[in-house]
């Protein structure tokens, strides 16, 4: 599977976090550290201090969003050995934080067909270490699901009304969140959009390739993002059933512009060779 180079990395060991809540998602959540230890997520309030951006703070204060990619700009330089351009480690910060967050949403609904209705306020993020905290206070299920009957719980009727839930939760999620970090990537909309799609896919593809179920993830993500499915736009961008000619298995909605910083790599599926 071909995933982006601004996933998560390795992160240092986290000081013990604080207590968790349990919530209809936690078994969800705990399953990303334990296939991706790099991410670990904790049902819990927003915290702040020692490291930790709450999502609120994200939105309305730029110094807390400039520190947040202040993170990917030193790991950039490590990483390539040169400073990346102001836009760059931006872009590169908003792909992390999607890939990430994103996951809160698709995971539970991929793993148990449950969708968390969440707000970024509901969010805390500390990069150096991995952590997530989120404490999620209603969510989407199906009719027969043994939770639908908990406070919080909205049951839909079927599987595409409960996709079509997640995809307006998704997209409410991350329309403030995109908003707040354009200034710093200086793109348009429907490119920034298209980052956050593309975070989205990525994200559940390898986790779900780490449980052994890349195909069905390849399925159920191209039903999900399908081309007319805005603001979420142009499509999950998987080959139809193997990889093409050049090994490609999916076309990315963006440039993730990592040959910025290392001219002689384009990643595969870059949309600058395969869209044209």
């Amino acid at each position: 599977m071909t995933v982006s180079s601004t996933r998560p990395g390795p992160v240092p060991h986290a000081a013990a976090p604080a207590a968790a809540v349990p919530t209809p998602c936690t078994a969800s959540y705990r399953r990303i550290g334990e296939l991706f230890p790099a991410l670990r997520v904790r049902c819990a309030a927003p915290r702040s201090g020692d490291g930790w951006i709450p999502g609120a703070a994200l939105l309305t204060d730029p110094d807390a969003l400039r520190e947040l990619i202040a993170h990917d700009a030193r790991q950039g330089l490590v990483q390539y050995g040169r400073p990346l351009r102001p836009d760059v480690a931006a872009g590169f910060g908003l792909h992390r934080y999607c890939w990430s967050t994103a996951l809160l949403f698709t995971l539970p609904w991929f793993l148990e067909r449950r969708v968390p209705l969440l707000t970024p306020e509901a969010v805390s993020v500390r990069r150096r270490t991995g952590e997530l905290t989120v404490l999620p206070d209603a969510f989407a299920c199906l009719p027969d699901d043994p939770a639908a009957g908990l406070p919080g719980a909205r049951a839909v009727p079927g599987e595409a009304e409960l996709a079509a839930r997640l995809r307006t939760a998704l997209a409410g999620y991350l329309a403030p969140v995109l908003a707040a970090f354009r200034p710093e990537v200086r793109r348009g909309a429907r490119t920034l959009w298209a980052m956050a799609t593309d975070a989205a896919v990525e994200g559940l593809w390898y986790v779900a390739g780490l449980l052994g179920e890349e195909q069905r993830a390849r399925a159920e993500l191209s039903a999900l993002f399908a081309p007319d499915c805005a603001p979420l736009t142009p499509g999950a961008g998987f080959t139809l059933d193997t990889p093409d000619a050049s090994g490609t298995e999916r076309t990315r909605a963006s440039c993730c512009l990592v040959y910025t910083v290392r001219p002689e790599t384009m990643c595969g599926g870059c949309p600058r060779i395969t869209r044209g």
